[in-house]
């Protein structure tokens, strides 16, 4: 008799845990969002980096145009993600989560040919994956 209260409790708990678990997954107009920021931040840095033609070649800029720079690159990103309604903390903190659901991420691209074609033109090594020290856009 108490083995079977004890598995009803377990079924219960663990059917409680899958519940929660479901419940925390990325909406789909999460990933909708998160991926078409992802591209267009993707594709604003390669813009701004672009042949480096800044500095001379070998050369690393200066303390002042790092900050510069910076200050540049925030500004640029928080206007791209003001059109996605987002803020820049607010994709810092949920974008490793949205994008470590790589099924429901693919299974987005997927279904937008156009959008798939622009994700994998990424240099995603420097976006926080393949174990970067990027930034993690």
């Amino acid at each position: 008799m108490i083995m079977n209260q004890t598995r009803y409790g377990l079924a219960i708990l663990t059917g409680i845990m899958l519940s929660a678990v479901v419940g925390l997954a990325a909406e789909p107009v999460e990933i909708e969002t998160f991926v078409k920021a992802r591209i267009e931040i993707g594709e604003m840095m390669m813009n701004y980096f672009q042949g480096g033609a800044q500095f001379a070649e070998g050369q690393r800029p200066s303390p002042e145009q790092m900050k510069e720079m910076g200050a540049d690159i925030n500004a640029k990103l928080t206007t791209l993600l003001a059109k996605h309604n987002l803020t820049v903390a607010d994709y810092r903190k949920r974008s490793p989560e949205i994008f470590a659901d790589d099924t429901a991420v693919k299974g987005f691209l997927n279904g937008h040919p156009d959008l798939k074609k622009r994700y994998e033109a990424l240099p995603l090594d420097r976006m926080g994956r393949g174990g970067s020290t990027g930034r993690g856009y």
